[in-house]
């Protein structure tokens, strides 16, 4: 028995209302506290379960909190003899570039030393990453010296400024932890990729004109961190020393220029035969021991060579006692704490990322940052100031085939003998060397060919990328980076403010709707005006925009006579994740103007929380039921089979 028309018809009707009641009647959206709090609940959710014993449940989350119980049991001899060798391979490059990165600070050596001990420490037990080294590093040793100064100078009390510097570690490591066990990650990417490139360009610049001062043995200098004031106060002080009785040694920039060249070669040398890794590792603490050896035999301290002198051996002491939580300067305190949390997270889990990506395996950002958090914490009650993981150390770590983060232990280990054994070797180490050091390190700050890739993909990335370098190099760090976020944030409200609007067809021998300019071959079906909202949110920022577009676009369609009146306008919100009520209020608006042009609204897919929304404010029950689709396709032959009063 063959079907007639009639029935072929009473299913297509049967069809649509069903796939219209699976667009109406969604189960409801969780509500707003439960959004808020399931992030907390997912972090202690291994420990909550009911579903296992209680010493299991105990197991579970220690193994979360410490990686390091997952894998230690299946540790062997042969990743120790890997991690051994690494490990030591790390600290020779760690210890001269900690002491110079305290230097850079503004703390005495000793601080950089402490910072490569109990940090890394922490990190091995807690953190994920297998290869990042801890430790301090160049960008934010940069950011602490040219923000703590704002509020107590090194110079008239040095004690006072150790102590705010402690107290920004601790609020660094309050704030990362934070992130962390609240899952806030995504605040992190507010620096986005682009804005960091400038950023981290622009901070080497700003370092290695802060190294002149010891490259030249320059006794007077600027606090400020600016290209152009870092200029002059060089130029002042070199002439005042030429020129009046101050004498100018000479002698500093020799032994300093003398070992860049030979860091420089080192570590092209490493870069172009990879047999070699070890060799720019080295460099750095043969330079130490070498020129310290020269300084010691000629004498040259009493020629005007400026030495590092007393370092305090020994544990890392306590400083607990040296935390700041009164006063009026509090609040400063904890925003140079934020900032740092920022840098010091975004580097770390930059680097961390790119080395588990070649090594095939996924790093937990939400747990990178709880681990940071705490081992800042810890190294904020132990002397110790922000750590995070660096980009060269890790690339030595890298190529020394670590294979856990045991060398990071191992490292933590070795500078702790040289603390209890050394540290008097380091008497005559010049200053020049410390500074020939941290500069033979900034190159690999400074992406060229990155800036350029961002350039040819998206010009708004590159206007954040050099509003960032620009930033820092010629106003402060604290500027560099406030450019970059606005200009990130500037993009955001942009695109939400002129969110993607577009008229669709359907693409020739397919069921697909296509945006018509970038499809030219898609073919619009007369009467008829398919528009799809690409917007995650239909909000006070862009409902307006949107209205008026599709109300120009109505009128432009019905001016073309050839096409006669336009019958429905179908809106595809399949991209659309949320609706406040000044969209809900705009929607209304176009109905109402679109009926008084006897033009129908169709909507197609509306998300989860939009239909809801939309079903609370009463809206469908305006439009009709029946005017709501699950697919274009099925709204168009809607549309086509309705019969529409002529106007």
């Amino acid at each position: 028995m063959t079907s007639t028309p009639t029935h072929h018809f009473h299913l297509e009707d049967t069809r649509q209302i069903e796939t219209t009641l699976w667009v109406l009647e969604p189960p409801n959206p969780p509500p707003l506290w439960n959004k808020l709090l399931t992030p907390l609940k997912k972090s202690i959710s291994s420990f909550s379960s009911n579903n296992k014993p209680f010493l299991q449940r105990l197991l579970s989350f220690l193994k979360t909190l410490f990686p390091i119980l997952c894998w230690f049991k299946n540790y062997k001899a042969s990743k120790f003899k890997n991690d051994l060798l690494a490990g030591l391979t790390l600290a020779s490059l760690s210890i001269p570039q900690s002491i110079g990165y305290a230097n850079l600070a503004k703390l005495d050596p000793q601080y950089g030393l402490y910072t490569s001990v109990v940090p890394p420490l922490i990190y091995a037990v807690m953190g994920s990453s297998r290869e990042i080294a801890i430790g301090p590093v160049a960008v934010v040793s940069l950011l602490l010296s040219s923000l703590v100064p704002k509020v107590v100078d090194p110079a008239v009390d040095p004690d006072a400024y150790r102590s705010v510097v402690f107290t920004v570690t601790l609020f660094a490591g309050i704030f990362q932890a934070a992130f962390g066990i609240f899952r806030l990650g995504f605040l992190v990417d507010f620096l986005s990729h682009a804005a960091l490139v400038g950023f981290m360009a622009g901070a080497a610049i700003v370092i290695g004109l802060q190294q002149l001062k010891g490259l030249l043995g320059i006794t007077h200098f600027t606090n400020k961190t600016d290209v152009i004031s870092v200029l002059e106060s060089v130029y002042k002080s070199l002439h005042q020393q030429i020129t009046s009785t101050e004498k100018w040694y000479p002698l500093n920039f020799v032994i300093g220029c003398s070992f860049l060249i030979f860091l420089l070669i080192a570590r092209f040398v490493g870069r172009r035969n990879k047999k070699l890794f070890w060799l720019p590792a080295i460099a750095p603490l043969v330079s130490v021991l070498l020129s310290t050896l020269i300084v010691y035999l000629s004498k040259a301290d009493k020629n005007g060579v400026n030495i590092v002198k007393h370092v305090k051996g020994g544990l890392n002491p306590s400083s607990v006692h040296e935390l700041q939580f009164h006063g009026s300067n509090v609040g400063q305190i904890a925003k140079i704490g934020l900032i740092s949390a920022v840098i010091a997270l975004t580097e770390a889990i930059a680097v961390g990322r790119s080395f588990a990506s070649i090594k095939g395996y996924h790093l937990d950002g939400n747990k990178e940052m709880l681990a940071m958090g705490c081992m800042n914490i810890a190294g904020s009650l132990s002397s110790c100031y922000v750590a995070t993981g660096s980009f060269s150390r890790t690339a030595v770590n890298f190529s020394a085939g670590c294979e856990t983060s045991v060398s990071n232990i191992v490292m933590a280990v070795t500078v702790f003998l040289c603390l209890e054994l050394f540290t008097r070797l380091l008497y005559y180490t010049p200053m020049a060397i410390l500074a020939s050091i941290i500069l033979s390190a900034l190159p690999g700050l400074i992406d060229i060919n990155e800036a350029c890739y961002i350039w040819k993909v998206d010009k708004f990335d590159f206007l954040a990328c050099i509003g960032a370098f620009f930033g820092v190099l010629f106003v402060s760090v604290e500027t560099g980076l406030i450019i970059a976020v606005s200009i990130s944030f500037a993009k955001i409200l942009i695109q939400s403010i002129r969110p993607g609007i577009e008229v669709l067809g359907r693409v020739p021998r397919t069921e697909a709707f296509c945006d018509v300019s970038q499809y030219p071959m898609a073919t619009s079906t007369p009467g008829i005006l398919v528009i799809r909202i690409s917007s995650g949110s239909l909000c006070f920022a862009n409902a307006n925009f949107i209205r008026e577009r599709i109300l120009k676009w109505v009128m432009e369609e019905e001016n073309e006579l050839a096409k006669g009146r336009v019958h429905a306008v179908i809106l595809d919100m399949g991209n659309l994740m949320n609706v406040d009520t000044s969209g809900i209020l705009v929607l209304e608006e176009l109905h109402k103007r679109l009926l008084s042009r006897r033009v129908q609204l169709a909507m197609v897919n509306p998300r989860w929380l939009v239909i809801y929304k939309l079903k609370v404010a009463n809206f469908v029950d305006k439009i009709g039921k029946k005017w709501v689709f699950l697919t274009v396709g099925e709204a168009v032959d809607a549309c086509l089979s309705s019969k529409f009063p002529d106007p």
